[in-house]
């Protein structure tokens, strides 16, 4: 590589970026690949074969054809982990049924530490949820 030339440096660096975003539309196709269970194995193969045969044709026909749905997974995917997380974070705090959250609320009230306007409103609170 010449760095002798202004004009050269300017195309490594296009020539790094495109190879970059390739890695990345890549990435991306094959994760979407693998999270479509609708599918099939042999389908997948060939979507795989292509992409290493002709990379960046088969890259965009793959978006272009299958945008729509890797959008679709992808947001889905997305909702599955937040959901599997706020339930981790559900078990490890250790969250009461509402009915200990209102025996709880009825013992503050008992110890004088809330009002009565407060009681009710943790237990509209907790049958609520």
């Amino acid at each position: 590589m010449d760095w002798s030339s202004f004009w050269n440096v300017i195309w490594y660096t296009l020539l790094v970026f495109a190879f970059i975003a390739y890695l990345m539309v890549l990435f991306m196709v094959l994760t979407d690949l693998f999270r479509d269970h609708k599918l099939s194995a042999g389908w997948k193969v060939v979507w795989i074969i292509f992409l290493i045969v002709i990379p960046y044709l088969t890259a965009f026909v793959y978006l272009i054809a299958r945008g729509r749905g890797m959008a679709e997974r992808g947001q889905a995917a997305a909702v599955a982990a937040d959901k599997a997380s706020q339930e981790y974070i559900r078990n490890a705090a250790g969250k009461a049924s509402p009915a200990a959250d209102i025996a709880t609320a009825k013992s503050l009230l008992d110890a004088g530490t809330i009002t009565q306007e407060e009681y009710e409103a943790l237990k509209a609170k907790a049958l609520a949820s």
